[in-house]
Order: structure tokens, then C-alpha cells, then sequence
């Protein structure tokens, strides 16, 4: 059986997005080394659940191939990446409070509740809960 194990999201800077991904959206860290001259390793993943074993890589989003990726994701209104949550509403109310921006309010999409935020570090993120 093949399962994800670590995915990446390209983030303008890896310790502003340690912060908000941890204190903010709620995620552990997984893996947190000091590669040298400022460069960082960090991996988040959820605290508890059947998803233990899937790692978020917060990347560096500079570069030539992904700085125009994530330009472009960006300018189309797209999220780098989407999180499943268990009560969309009341997470959206509670993130709020924490200040964070979003850009789509919760809304019905098919068989999902969805919802858009600007993570702070270039991306737009999705939360999304199953309506059935």
C-alpha cells in the first residue's frame, strides 16, 4: 500500500510560516532543523487522527521555478493546498479571532462547506468540511 507521507507548500518565509501553521492553524512540528546559513527543514503535521503519518514541508518559495508557480497559483485564486476540518464554521470563527484574513467566507460547494484564508506567507489556503 502507498500512502503520502510529506507534501510541500512553498511559503515566503519558513520560520513566519512555522509560527502561523503551529500557533494559528493548530498543526505540531514534526521536524525542525537548522540546515545552516539561515536555512531551516520544518515539517508540520496534524495533532492527532488517522492523517499522523503526512507531513506538511513548509519550502522555501524563492527561485526561478517556484516563485512563478506560486505567482500564478496566487494571481488565479487558487489554494496551494486544502485541509479538511471536522466543524468549518466554528473554525472559521475561531481563526477570525486569531486576525487572520480570508478571502471567501464559508460558502456550500457541492459536497462541501469551503472556506479561503491568506496564510501570510504568499499562499492561499482552503478549509473544507463534508456536508454529508
Amino acid at each position: 500500500m502507498i500512502k503520502v507521507a510529506m507534501t510541500s507548500v512553498y511559503v515566503d518565509d519558513v520560520a513566519k510560516a512555522h509560527a502561523f501553521y503551529t500557533d494559528v492553524l493548530g498543526f505540531e512540528t514534526r521536524t525542525h532543523l537548522d540546515m545552516g546559513d539561515g536555512a531551516l527543514f520544518v515539517t508540520v503535521g496534524a495533532r492527532e487522527g488517522a492523517q499522523r503519518d503526512l507531513e506538511l514541508l513548509l519550502e522555501p518559495g524563492q527561485g526561478s521555478i517556484a516563485e512563478p508557480y506560486r505567482r500564478a497559483v496566487r494571481e488565479a485564486g487558487l489554494p496551494a493546498i486544502v485541509f479538511s476540518v471536522d466543524n468549518l464554521r466554528a473554525e472559521y470563527q475561531r481563526l477570525r479571532g486569531e486576525g487572520v484574513h480570508f478571502v471567501h467566507d464559508p460558502r456550500e460547494q457541492g459536497p462541501v462547506i469551503s472556506a479561503v484564508l491568506d496564510d501570510t506567507v504568499g499562499n492561499l489556503i482552503q478549509l473544507a468540511q463534508p456536508t454529508a
